[in-house]
C-alpha cells in the first residue's frame, strides 16, 4: 500500500475548511426502553462478565440483543438471515457509541466481530446524508494495513450495502489501477483502502475526501508498525475536521495513543480483554527447541496429530523459497497443502486464502505476508 518515498502526497491540495462545508447529521440512535430501564449495576455486571472496560463521557448502555441496536428494519432482518444470535461485546458496546455519532476507539482481537461494530453504522450513517453528486468522494473511508483486510473488509459492506444500493470499491496497490479508478469516478459511498494507493488515487484526482464523514481506522497499531504514519496524516488532512472516527486497534502502544490524541475529539474508549499481551488468548503456545536435522519428522509426527480432516494446519517458514519447497514435498507425501506468499499475484493468493478457509486445502504454507489479516 506504500513505497513513495519522501514524495508521497506531493500531488494533494490542501483543504480549506471554512468555506462551503455542508452541515451533516451523524446522531441516530434511539435507546431501546429494555436498555433504558438497566440499572447501572446491572450494565456493570454485563460489562464485567465479558471483560469490557470503557472510558469516557457520557457513555452509552451496552445492548444485548439485536433488536435493542434500534437498527433499521433493512439492517436487522439481514443480521438475522446471516444467522448471527447475539452481538459479540464489542458490537454490543460499540454500535451505541457509533449510531450517537461518538469517535470510538475499539481495543480487541481480531476476530472479535469489530468489522460489523464499524460497518453497521456506517450504512445507516450514509443512508441520513445527501446522496452522491457527480465529482463527489465516499461518505465513509475504511483505512486498512493490507490489501487482504480490505478486501475481507469489502466483502462485508457488500453483504450489508446492497439493500440500500450502496457502493464500495477496494483500493489498494499489486493490482492495475483500471477498475479502481472507473469505480471512483462513478461515485461509490464507501472506500475500503491501504493509505498508500488511496494518496496515488487523491494526488492524480481520481477522487477527493470532501464529503468523508465517516472514517474508519482499522489495525491502527498495525499501520503504524508498516510505517504508515505519514500517509495516515495526510489522509486525515484531507478530510474535515468534524468527521466521524472510529479507531480500531489489538494494542495499545503510545504511537496509536499518540493518533488518537491528534485526531479524535471527546472519544469513548472500549477495550475487550487486556490489551496488555499481544498474544491471542484464545491460541495455546508451546515451544519445542529441536535441530534443523529433526524439524522434518517433528512436522509429521504434528500433522499427524492435528490433521483429522477438520482442523487447519498453517505453517510459515521463513523465506518463499522454503514455502514452495515444502508445500512440494507435503503433496508428494498426499498431503492437502498450499503455499501462499509475495510472489504469488493477488488472484492466486486470493484463491488459496478461500481454499484454506472453506477446508478444501486444509494445509497451508506461508511467509509473513499471509499473517496480515489472516483470522479477522
Amino acid at each position: 500500500g506504500g513505497g513513495f518515498g519522501d514524495s508521497f502526497g506531493q500531488g494533494l491540495q490542501k483543504q480549506d475548511w471554512n468555506t462551503d462545508v455542508t452541515k451533516f447529521e451523524k446522531d441516530f440512535y434511539q435507546e431501546h426502553p429494555r436498555v433504558t430501564s438497566r440499572t447501572p449495576q446491572e450494565v456493570e455486571a454485563f460489562r464485567r462478565s465479558h471483560e469490557v472496560h470503557v472510558e469516557g463521557r457520557d457513555v452509552p448502555k451496552p445492548i444485548q440483543t439485536f433488536e435493542e441496536a434500534s437498527f433499521p428494519d433493512y439492517i436487522h432482518q439481514n443480521l438475522l438471515a446471516q444467522g448471527f444470535d447475539s452481538p459479540t461485546p464489542i458490537q454490543a458496546n460499540g454500535w451505541p457509541v457509533a449510531l450517537k455519532g461518538r469517535d470510538i476507539v475499539g481495543l480487541a482481537e481480531t476476530g472479535s466481530g469489530k468489522t460489523l461494530a464499524f460497518l453497521l453504522p456506517s450504512v445507516v450513517h450514509i443512508n441520513a446524508q445527501p446522496l452522491l453528486q457527480r465529482g463527489d468522494g465516499p461518505i465513509v473511508l475504511v483505512l486498512a494495513p493490507t490489501r487482504e483486510l480490505a478486501v475481507q473488509i469489502q466483502k462485508e459492506a457488500t453483504k450489508f450495502g446492497q439493500n440500500s444500493q450502496i457502493k464500495n470499491t477496494c483500493v489498494y496497490g499489486g493490482v492495475p489501477r483500471g477498475p479502481q479508478i472507473r469505480a471512483l469516478r462513478e461515485g461509490v459511498e464507501i472506500v475500503i483502502a491501504t493509505p498508500g494507493r488511496l494518496i496515488d488515487m487523491i494526488g492524480q484526482r481520481y477522487t477527493n475526501l470532501r464529503r468523508v464523514t465517516y472514517l474508519v481506522l482499522d489495525e491502527a497499531d498495525r499501520m503504524l508498525d508498516m510505517g504508515f504514519e505519514p500517509q495516515i496524516r495526510k489522509i486525515l488532512g484531507q478530510i474535515r475536521p468534524d468527521k466521524q472516527t472510529l479507531m480500531w486497534s489489538a494494542t495499545w502502544p503510545k504511537e496509536v495513543q499518540g493518533l488518537a490524541r491528534d485526531f479524535l475529539k471527546d472519544h469513548i474508549l472500549i477495550k475487550i480483554g487486556s490489551t496488555a499481551l499481544k498474544a491471542c488468548k484464545n491460541v495455546t503456545q508451546r515451544i519445542e527447541i529441536i535441530s534443523d536435522l529433526e524439524k522434518r519428522n517433528c512436522l509429521m509426527k504434528i500433522l499427524e496429530t492435528a490433521h483429522d480432516g477438520k482442523n487447519r494446519v498453517l505453517i510459515f517458514t521463513e523465506t518463499k523459497k522454503g514455502a514452495d519447497q515444502l508445500t512440494k514435498s507435503l503433496r508428494t507425501g498426499a498431503w492437502p497443502a498450499l503455499a501462499i506468499h509475495g510472489d504469488k499475484d493477488q488472484k492466486e493468493r486470493d484463491w488459496v486464502l478461500q481454499e484454506f478457509r472453506s477446508g478444501r486445502s486444509p494445509i497451508m504454507i506461508a511467509t509473513d505476508v499471509a499473517a496480515r489479516g489472516l483470522g479477522t
